[in-house]
């Protein structure tokens, strides 16, 4: 196959990869909120602790993601999440900076997904889009 033939489908692959992205995203947060699906660590944890904060930015930005609704200012504050949970929670936790070695290599590929996001948008089959035609209708 050549490169134009698979560069044709280049917004539908990035647009599975935001959805399975959001997708897995999202039950990180509803483990943290609701114990769903069960995990080690016990949900319903309180909504204004550090762990609260990174359920629902995980719920309610995953969904966004899953949208395709606000990607890239989303996104970022994402990206932000996991940066500051790998440096805050994982390095600490595991003694070390190495992934695998301290349980991060989660929040680690979720940061650079999000970040790849910030700067490609959503791909396809995103509200992003409908909204920016909207918009150019309402300007013209």
């Amino acid at each position: 196959m050549n490169s134009d033939t698979l560069n044709k489908y280049a917004p539908q692959a990035l647009a599975v990869l935001r959805i399975a992205t959001a997708l897995t995203f999202m039950a990180h947060g509803t483990q943290k909120l609701f114990g769903f699906p069960a995990s080690q660590m016990p949900g319903g944890v309180e909504l204004l602790s550090l762990f609260g904060l990174a359920g629902i930015l995980e719920v309610f930005g995953g969904l966004a993601i899953l949208l395709g609704l606000f990607t890239r200012p989303v996104a970022f504050i994402l990206a932000a999440e996991m940066a500051y949970a790998f440096w805050a929670m994982h390095v600490p936790m595991g003694g070390s900076i190495i992934p695998v070695s301290n349980g991060g290599d989660a929040a680690v590929l979720f940061c650079f997904v999000f970040l790849y996001l910030v700067f490609s948008g959503p791909g396809a089959w995103a509200l992003d889009h409908m909204l920016g035609a909207r918009r150019k209708t309402v300007a013209a």
